[in-house]
């Protein structure tokens, strides 16, 4: 049970240690710029293997637990699916539901456990095989396998590496559950932490953060929701930049310097070089193409 790319690695993994039974993915939906409908990546990987994936618009209806338990499934493995599953569901497969979660729990338990890493200056996160219950990333762990995160990846580059990590874990995993070899282990709730779902709002840059705050979510809000600001009434996606740790004494959301090298802006604790950005309606630049084409003068005020 999957629905983006990030899930797909774990279907193929799935697909290479035991007989693959059932696909449930989201049903089509409007994607890119012009919404034109399209299968989830899940379904269209389902169609280069062969398979026919079932795309319920709703998995709590006793037709669709019905068909599940007819499939008489050892195990479902669950990625991002995007639903939660109701009790009936998660009591139908033999050997449980195992879901592969991208971050290293108890911490970052959620919806965006990738994006949340980054932007909260993780250094190191990871993948879980957890036994589900009814919580919401709360059942006991199987196995757990941890990555340090690059000093410059993007929430985009380390969910590849994560999904590839992920299925790795279970072709290691899902042969070791069947002959009963992996021991679940309760999680430390003491230790919980929240990656919530994204929203636009989260993107919108705080200049009174810290430098290097706000440059980590740069990273990870890219390439959703992005991080914006407000400069000369119109709004800018930030989509490069690098802290520093210089001093300044102005306010926070001040520019300092612009220059082919970047635009420098204030920050509450050192400064922030936007090294890529994009205006409204327009494509992403650099900050030499930017500013042949736009005003930004020293002590221009970026944001509310």
């Amino acid at each position: 049970m999957g629905s983006p790319q990030l899930a797909v690695p774990s279907l193929r993994a799935v697909a290479k240690v035991g007989q693959v039974v059932g696909v449930v993915t989201q049903p089509p939906r409007g994607r890119g710029r012009g919404l034109r409908i399209a299968p989830s990546p899940v379904a269209q990987a389902c169609e280069e293997m062969g398979l026919s994936p079932m795309t319920p618009a709703s998995i709590r209806t006793p037709e669709f637990a019905a068909r599940i338990r007819e499939m008489g499934p050892d195990v479902a493995v669950v990625v991002a699916y995007g639903k939660i599953l109701p009790p009936e569901l998660l009591a139908i497969p033999a050997l449980g539901c195992v879901n592969v979660h991208a971050s290293l729990l108890p911490e970052l338990r959620g919806a965006a456990p990738i994006q949340w890493a980054i932007a909260r200056g993780h250094r190191e996160t990871g993948v879980t095989l957890m036994l589900m219950d009814e919580g919401m990333d709360t059942g006991p762990i199987l196995l757990q396998r941890s990555t340090a995160i690059g000093a410059r990846e993007t929430s985009l580059e380390l969910g590849e590496r994560l999904s590839r990590m992920g299925a790795d874990l279970l072709e290691e995993a899902l042969p070791a559950l069947e002959r009963g070899e992996l021991r679940p282990v309760p999680q430390d709730a003491a230790r919980a932490t929240y990656a919530p779902l994204l929203t636009k709002e989260d993107g919108k840059m705080d200049w009174s953060l810290d430098a290097s705050a706000l440059a980590d979510r740069v990273r990870g809000f890219s390439p959703w929701p992005g991080t914006y600001t407000t400069a000369r009434g119109g709004r800018l996606l930030i989509t490069g930049a690098r802290a520093t740790t210089r001093k300044h004494g102005i306010a926070p959301g001040q520019v300092l310097s612009a220059g082919p090298e970047g635009i420098e802006v204030a920050c509450g604790q050192g400064t922030l070089l936007v090294t890529a950005l994009k205006p409204e309606g327009r494509r992403t630049m650099e900050p030499a193409e930017f500013l042949a084409g736009h005003r930004v003068a020293e002590g221009d005020l970026w944001g509310d």
